[in-house]
């Protein structure tokens, strides 16, 4: 018997190809669907991890080299760096001590040198002037404060950073602060091959 149609494809071809063709759809869409989604928990580890190598702080100016101290409120200048000296951030060595005629005040004039310790907190110097963090912030909860997933690449989450304040903290020019964390806004991008990452 001859067949009518000779080039129809056998049925068993047909669905092995149908069949195929469907399953790559649906591991495409599936691992599409899992790379770029993301949750507020998720969020905030991509935002903690970032934190580690680009930690939020606050700086001010620190005096340092041969100064000298002669007034009330230098003493109380000094004290400051006493309390530094006894935490191993600075050596204080007494090169002049006087007292003033007829007056209840006395003149002194110290060496401060910062120590090795110091370092982690002294991120530039100068002769007798260094750039020193006076406050670190830290997420204060691995939930943000505002998820907003923009769209399947983007998300901008908004969190809750506590302030630590450093030992240098008294010595920044305005320690008047109304609130004990601050919030920042990251933006999200997600990256093909490293996943969800902060937009700079």
């Amino acid at each position: 018997m001859i067949a009518l149609y000779p080039h129809q494809p056998k049925p068993k071809t047909m669905k092995k190809k149908l069949f195929s063709a469907l399953l790559l759809v649906a591991i495409a869409f599936g691992a599409c669907k899992n790379v770029a989604t993301i949750n507020e928990e998720e969020a905030g580890t991509v935002i903690t991890t970032y934190l580690k190598g680009n930690p939020e702080y606050k700086t001010d100016r620190f005096h340092f080299g041969e100064m000298k101290f002669n007034s009330k409120k230098d003493m109380v200048e000094l004290a400051k760096y006493k309390t530094l000296a006894n935490e191993g951030f600075v050596t204080l060595t007494l090169k002049e001590a006087s007292k003033k005629f007829l007056s209840k005040d006395s003149s002194y004039v110290y060496q401060i040198t910062l120590t090795d310790k110091a370092s982690e907190l002294v991120l530039k110097q100068d002769e007798d002037k260094a750039t020193v963090k006076v406050v670190t912030y830290e997420l204060a909860s691995e939930k943000p404060v505002d998820f907003n997933r923009v769209n399947d690449n983007n998300a901008k989450v908004t969190v809750s950073l506590k302030k630590i304040n450093t030992v240098f903290a008294p010595f920044q020019k305005n320690s008047k602060d109304n609130s004990d964390f601050i919030t920042k806004t990251y933006r999200l991008k997600l990256d093909k091959e490293e996943g969800w990452k902060v937009n700079k």
